[in-house]
Protein backbone atom coordinates (compact mmCIF):
# COMPACT_ATOMS: atom_id res chain seq x y z
CA UNK A 1 0.00 0.00 0.00
CA UNK A 2 1.40 3.38 -0.93
CA UNK A 3 1.78 6.16 1.62
CA UNK A 4 -1.22 8.01 0.19
CA UNK A 5 -3.65 5.10 0.24
CA UNK A 6 -6.06 4.86 3.11
CA UNK A 7 -5.42 8.42 4.23
CA UNK A 8 -8.31 10.79 4.80
CA UNK A 9 -9.33 12.75 1.75
CA UNK A 10 -9.19 16.53 2.05
CA UNK A 11 -12.54 18.14 2.72
CA UNK A 12 -13.98 19.41 -0.56
CA UNK A 13 -13.96 23.15 -0.97
CA UNK A 14 -17.34 24.56 -0.06
CA UNK A 15 -19.28 26.45 -2.70
CA UNK A 16 -19.74 30.20 -2.40
CA UNK A 17 -23.47 29.66 -1.80
CA UNK A 18 -22.69 27.34 1.13
CA UNK A 19 -20.26 29.92 2.50
CA UNK A 20 -22.86 32.65 2.02
CA UNK A 21 -25.52 30.59 3.73
CA UNK A 22 -23.22 29.90 6.67
CA UNK A 23 -22.15 33.53 6.83
CA UNK A 24 -25.74 34.76 6.90
CA UNK A 25 -26.78 32.11 9.43
CA UNK A 26 -27.44 34.57 12.26
CA UNK A 27 -29.67 36.70 10.04
CA UNK A 28 -31.34 33.69 8.45
CA UNK A 29 -32.00 31.83 11.71
CA UNK A 30 -33.55 34.86 13.38
CA UNK A 31 -35.74 35.60 10.36
CA UNK A 32 -36.72 31.98 9.76
CA UNK A 33 -37.59 31.26 13.39
CA UNK A 34 -39.67 34.40 13.71
CA UNK A 35 -41.50 33.74 10.44
CA UNK A 36 -42.31 30.22 11.60
CA UNK A 37 -43.75 31.67 14.79
CA UNK A 38 -45.82 34.16 12.82
CA UNK A 39 -47.55 31.50 10.70
CA UNK A 40 -48.16 28.95 13.43
CA UNK A 41 -51.93 29.05 12.73
CA UNK A 42 -51.33 28.23 9.03
CA UNK A 43 -54.17 30.66 8.32
CA UNK A 44 -53.76 33.67 6.04
CA UNK A 45 -55.58 36.50 7.79
CA UNK A 46 -54.81 40.10 8.72
CA UNK A 47 -53.39 39.07 12.09
CA UNK A 48 -50.93 36.67 10.47
CA UNK A 49 -49.97 39.21 7.82
CA UNK A 50 -49.41 41.82 10.54
CA UNK A 51 -47.09 39.42 12.37
CA UNK A 52 -45.14 38.59 9.23
CA UNK A 53 -44.77 42.26 8.35
CA UNK A 54 -43.50 43.02 11.86
CA UNK A 55 -40.95 40.19 11.64
CA UNK A 56 -39.65 41.50 8.31
CA UNK A 57 -39.29 45.06 9.61
CA UNK A 58 -37.48 43.86 12.74
CA UNK A 59 -35.12 41.89 10.47
CA UNK A 60 -34.00 45.24 8.99
CA UNK A 61 -35.48 44.49 5.55
CA UNK A 62 -37.18 47.88 5.61
CA UNK A 63 -40.78 49.05 5.70
CA UNK A 64 -41.12 49.14 1.90
CA UNK A 65 -39.92 45.56 1.43
CA UNK A 66 -42.07 44.31 4.31
CA UNK A 67 -45.14 45.92 2.74
CA UNK A 68 -44.21 44.49 -0.66
CA UNK A 69 -43.95 40.95 0.73
CA UNK A 70 -47.17 41.34 2.69
CA UNK A 71 -48.97 42.39 -0.49
CA UNK A 72 -47.63 39.40 -2.40
CA UNK A 73 -48.67 36.98 0.36
CA UNK A 74 -52.14 38.53 0.57
CA UNK A 75 -52.69 37.81 -3.13
CA UNK A 76 -51.55 34.19 -2.89
CA UNK A 77 -53.63 31.04 -2.55
CA UNK A 78 -52.55 28.40 -0.07
CA UNK A 79 -54.89 25.43 -0.33
CA UNK A 80 -53.03 23.48 2.35
CA UNK A 81 -52.62 26.44 4.64
CA UNK A 82 -49.82 28.95 4.91
CA UNK A 83 -46.51 27.27 5.76
CA UNK A 84 -43.15 28.76 6.76
CA UNK A 85 -41.68 27.25 3.60
CA UNK A 86 -44.21 29.07 1.42
CA UNK A 87 -43.47 32.35 3.19
CA UNK A 88 -39.71 31.87 2.76
CA UNK A 89 -40.17 31.29 -0.96
CA UNK A 90 -42.15 34.53 -1.31
CA UNK A 91 -39.59 36.44 0.77
CA UNK A 92 -36.74 35.11 -1.39
CA UNK A 93 -38.60 35.88 -4.61
CA UNK A 94 -39.46 39.48 -3.68
CA UNK A 95 -35.97 40.24 -2.37
CA UNK A 96 -34.39 38.83 -5.53
CA UNK A 97 -36.72 40.90 -7.72
CA UNK A 98 -35.57 44.12 -6.06
CA UNK A 99 -31.88 43.20 -5.86
CA UNK A 100 -31.35 41.65 -9.30
CA UNK A 101 -31.10 44.93 -11.28
CA UNK A 102 -28.61 46.26 -8.72
CA UNK A 103 -26.21 43.31 -8.77
CA UNK A 104 -23.45 44.89 -10.83
CA UNK A 105 -19.74 44.03 -10.74
CA UNK A 106 -17.10 46.73 -10.54
CA UNK A 107 -16.86 48.57 -13.86
CA UNK A 108 -13.41 47.75 -15.19
CA UNK A 109 -14.09 48.68 -18.80
CA UNK A 110 -10.86 49.69 -20.47
CA UNK A 111 -10.10 53.33 -21.12
CA UNK A 112 -7.14 55.47 -22.09
CA UNK A 113 -5.56 55.07 -18.65
CA UNK A 114 -6.06 53.40 -15.28
CA UNK A 115 -9.57 52.95 -13.87
CA UNK A 116 -9.62 55.07 -10.72
CA UNK A 117 -11.81 54.15 -7.75
CA UNK A 118 -12.27 56.21 -4.60
CA UNK A 119 -12.98 53.90 -1.68
CA UNK A 120 -15.07 55.80 0.87
CA UNK A 121 -16.85 55.04 4.11
CA UNK A 122 -16.89 55.59 7.84
CA UNK A 123 -13.81 54.51 9.78
CA UNK A 124 -14.28 51.01 11.17
CA UNK A 125 -16.37 49.63 8.31
CA UNK A 126 -13.46 47.64 6.88
CA UNK A 127 -12.82 50.25 4.20
CA UNK A 128 -9.03 49.84 3.99
CA UNK A 129 -9.27 46.05 4.11
CA UNK A 130 -11.92 46.14 1.39
CA UNK A 131 -9.65 48.23 -0.84
CA UNK A 132 -6.99 45.53 -0.46
CA UNK A 133 -9.49 42.76 -1.20
CA UNK A 134 -10.61 44.64 -4.31
CA UNK A 135 -6.96 44.85 -5.37
CA UNK A 136 -6.58 41.11 -4.81
CA UNK A 137 -9.72 40.38 -6.82
CA UNK A 138 -8.58 42.57 -9.71
CA UNK A 139 -5.08 41.09 -9.73
CA UNK A 140 -6.60 37.61 -10.00
CA UNK A 141 -8.26 38.87 -13.18
CA UNK A 142 -4.80 39.62 -14.56
CA UNK A 143 -4.89 43.37 -13.94
CA UNK A 144 -2.06 45.55 -12.66
CA UNK A 145 -3.27 47.34 -9.54
CA UNK A 146 -1.94 50.25 -7.48
CA UNK A 147 -3.15 51.45 -4.07
CA UNK A 148 -3.01 54.97 -2.62
CA UNK A 149 -3.17 55.75 1.11
CA UNK A 150 -5.12 59.01 1.10
CA UNK A 151 -6.48 58.53 4.63
CA UNK A 152 -3.59 60.51 6.10
CA UNK A 153 -5.21 61.31 9.43
CA UNK A 154 -4.69 57.80 10.80
CA UNK A 155 -1.21 56.29 10.93
CA UNK A 156 -2.85 52.89 11.36
CA UNK A 157 -4.67 53.25 8.04
CA UNK A 158 -1.44 54.05 6.19
CA UNK A 159 0.45 51.18 7.83
CA UNK A 160 -2.44 48.78 7.28
CA UNK A 161 -2.63 49.55 3.57
CA UNK A 162 1.13 49.04 3.21
CA UNK A 163 0.86 45.62 4.84
CA UNK A 164 -2.06 44.67 2.62
CA UNK A 165 -0.21 45.94 -0.44
CA UNK A 166 2.68 43.60 0.34
CA UNK A 167 0.28 40.70 0.81
CA UNK A 168 -1.56 41.19 -2.47
CA UNK A 169 1.46 42.29 -4.48
CA UNK A 170 0.27 45.82 -5.26
CA UNK A 171 2.37 48.97 -5.08
CA UNK A 172 1.20 51.42 -2.41
CA UNK A 173 1.66 55.18 -2.73
CA UNK A 174 1.84 56.62 0.79
CA UNK A 175 3.30 59.52 2.74
CA UNK A 176 3.50 60.58 6.36
CA UNK A 177 0.53 61.25 8.62
CA UNK A 178 -0.92 64.69 7.90
CA UNK A 179 0.14 64.81 4.25
CA UNK A 180 -2.30 66.33 1.76
CA UNK A 181 -4.70 63.56 0.63
CA UNK A 182 -5.31 65.25 -2.72
CA UNK A 183 -1.57 65.47 -3.32
CA UNK A 184 -1.21 61.74 -2.68
CA UNK A 185 -4.11 60.98 -5.03
CA UNK A 186 -2.56 63.14 -7.75
CA UNK A 187 0.88 61.54 -7.38
CA UNK A 188 -0.61 58.05 -7.32
CA UNK A 189 -2.60 58.71 -10.51
CA UNK A 190 0.49 60.00 -12.31
CA UNK A 191 2.51 56.99 -11.17
CA UNK A 192 -0.29 54.62 -12.14
CA UNK A 193 -0.36 56.13 -15.63
CA UNK A 194 3.42 56.05 -15.98
CA UNK A 195 3.55 52.47 -14.73
CA UNK A 196 0.69 51.43 -17.01
CA UNK A 197 -1.45 50.21 -14.13
CA UNK A 198 -4.93 49.04 -15.02
CA UNK A 199 -6.59 50.06 -11.74
CA UNK A 200 -5.87 52.63 -9.03
CA UNK A 201 -7.68 52.28 -5.70
CA UNK A 202 -7.58 55.35 -3.45
CA UNK A 203 -8.35 54.73 0.23
CA UNK A 204 -9.89 57.91 1.67
CA UNK A 205 -10.63 59.25 5.15
CA UNK A 206 -13.90 58.45 6.90
CA UNK A 207 -14.24 61.11 9.56
CA UNK A 208 -17.88 62.17 9.84
CA UNK A 209 -17.38 64.35 12.92
CA UNK A 210 -16.98 67.31 10.57
CA UNK A 211 -18.93 66.57 7.41
CA UNK A 212 -18.02 69.83 5.70
CA UNK A 213 -14.27 69.16 6.08
CA UNK A 214 -14.63 65.67 4.65
CA UNK A 215 -16.75 66.97 1.78
CA UNK A 216 -14.09 69.58 0.97
CA UNK A 217 -11.34 66.97 1.14
CA UNK A 218 -13.09 64.55 -1.20
CA UNK A 219 -14.02 67.38 -3.58
CA UNK A 220 -10.37 68.43 -3.75
CA UNK A 221 -9.30 64.84 -4.51
CA UNK A 222 -11.81 64.72 -7.36
CA UNK A 223 -10.61 68.07 -8.72
CA UNK A 224 -6.95 67.04 -8.87
CA UNK A 225 -7.82 63.70 -10.49
CA UNK A 226 -9.78 65.53 -13.18
CA UNK A 227 -6.70 67.60 -14.00
CA UNK A 228 -5.18 64.37 -15.30
CA UNK A 229 -8.33 62.71 -16.65
CA UNK A 230 -11.62 64.58 -16.91
CA UNK A 231 -13.55 61.32 -16.53
CA UNK A 232 -11.89 60.40 -13.21
CA UNK A 233 -12.74 59.06 -10.75
CA UNK A 234 -14.42 56.25 -12.63
CA UNK A 235 -16.04 54.82 -9.53
CA UNK A 236 -16.81 55.85 -5.95
CA UNK A 237 -17.23 52.73 -3.84
CA UNK A 238 -18.95 53.09 -0.47
CA UNK A 239 -18.02 50.43 2.09
CA UNK A 240 -20.74 49.67 4.65
CA UNK A 241 -20.57 47.52 7.78
CA UNK A 242 -23.66 45.30 8.04
CA UNK A 243 -23.34 45.12 11.83
CA UNK A 244 -24.33 48.80 12.10
CA UNK A 245 -27.87 47.99 10.97
CA UNK A 246 -30.06 51.03 10.46
CA UNK A 247 -27.08 53.39 10.87
CA UNK A 248 -25.91 52.22 7.45
CA UNK A 249 -28.89 53.99 5.87
CA UNK A 250 -27.72 57.32 7.27
CA UNK A 251 -24.19 56.64 6.02
CA UNK A 252 -25.44 56.05 2.48
CA UNK A 253 -27.40 59.29 2.63
CA UNK A 254 -24.34 61.26 3.74
CA UNK A 255 -21.83 59.76 1.31
CA UNK A 256 -24.25 60.04 -1.60
CA UNK A 257 -24.34 63.75 -0.87
CA UNK A 258 -20.64 64.37 -0.31
CA UNK A 259 -19.00 61.83 -2.60
CA UNK A 260 -21.37 60.89 -5.43
CA UNK A 261 -21.37 57.17 -4.64
CA UNK A 262 -21.56 54.90 -7.70
CA UNK A 263 -21.70 51.53 -5.94
CA UNK A 264 -21.61 49.84 -2.55
CA UNK A 265 -19.82 46.98 -0.84
CA UNK A 266 -21.37 45.52 2.32
CA UNK A 267 -18.92 43.88 4.72
CA UNK A 268 -19.14 41.79 7.91
CA UNK A 269 -22.35 40.04 6.88
CA UNK A 270 -21.08 36.99 8.76
CA UNK A 271 -20.92 38.86 12.07
CA UNK A 272 -24.48 40.03 12.48
CA UNK A 273 -28.17 39.18 12.53
CA UNK A 274 -28.75 42.45 10.64
CA UNK A 275 -27.87 41.28 7.14
CA UNK A 276 -31.32 42.36 6.00
CA UNK A 277 -30.10 45.96 6.00
CA UNK A 278 -28.64 45.38 2.54
CA UNK A 279 -32.19 44.87 1.27
CA UNK A 280 -33.43 48.07 2.90
CA UNK A 281 -30.52 50.02 1.38
CA UNK A 282 -31.24 48.59 -2.07
CA UNK A 283 -34.97 49.34 -1.84
CA UNK A 284 -34.39 52.92 -0.73
CA UNK A 285 -31.34 54.08 -2.71
CA UNK A 286 -31.24 51.85 -5.81
CA UNK A 287 -27.43 51.93 -5.83
CA UNK A 288 -25.45 49.19 -7.59
CA UNK A 289 -24.23 46.49 -5.20
CA UNK A 290 -20.75 45.60 -6.41
CA UNK A 291 -19.70 43.00 -3.85
CA UNK A 292 -20.28 41.63 -0.36
CA UNK A 293 -17.91 40.43 2.32
CA UNK A 294 -18.38 37.16 4.20
CA UNK A 295 -15.30 36.51 6.32
CA UNK A 296 -11.88 38.04 6.79
CA UNK A 297 -9.86 36.25 4.11
CA UNK A 298 -8.62 37.90 0.93
CA UNK A 299 -10.95 35.71 -1.11
CA UNK A 300 -14.00 36.49 1.01
CA UNK A 301 -15.05 39.53 -1.03
CA UNK A 302 -17.27 38.25 -3.81
CA UNK A 303 -19.34 39.74 -6.64
CA UNK A 304 -22.91 40.16 -5.49
CA UNK A 305 -25.42 37.56 -6.69
CA UNK A 306 -28.99 38.68 -5.99
CA UNK A 307 -30.60 35.25 -6.33
CA UNK A 308 -28.12 33.50 -4.05
CA UNK A 309 -28.28 36.26 -1.44
CA UNK A 310 -32.09 36.34 -1.45
CA UNK A 311 -32.44 32.60 -1.03
CA UNK A 312 -29.71 32.40 1.60
CA UNK A 313 -31.15 35.18 3.74
CA UNK A 314 -34.69 33.79 3.47
CA UNK A 315 -33.53 30.31 4.43
CA UNK A 316 -34.72 28.85 1.12
CA UNK A 317 -32.81 26.28 -0.89
CA UNK A 318 -30.78 27.41 -3.84
CA UNK A 319 -32.95 27.61 -6.97
CA UNK A 320 -31.49 24.49 -8.59
CA UNK A 321 -31.66 22.61 -5.27
CA UNK A 322 -35.31 23.52 -4.90
CA UNK A 323 -36.02 22.22 -8.37
CA UNK A 324 -34.19 18.95 -7.78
Amino acid sequence: MSDGEGSAQPEPKRSWFDQLRRGLARTTNALSDNLAGAVVKRKLDDETLDRIEEVLIKADLGVAMAARIRGRLAKGRYDRGLTPEAVREVVASEIATVLAPLAQPFDLSAGAGPRVFLVVGVNGTGKTTTAAKMAHQFKRQGLKVMLAAADTFRAAAIDQLKVWGDRVGAEVVAKAVGADPAGIAFEAFERARAGEADVLLIDTAGRLQNKSDLMAELAKIVRVLKKIDESAPHGVTLVLDATTGQNALAQVEIFKEIAGVTGIVVTKLDGTARGGILVAIAERFKLPINAIGIGEGLDDLKPFDAQDFARAIAGANRANEAAA
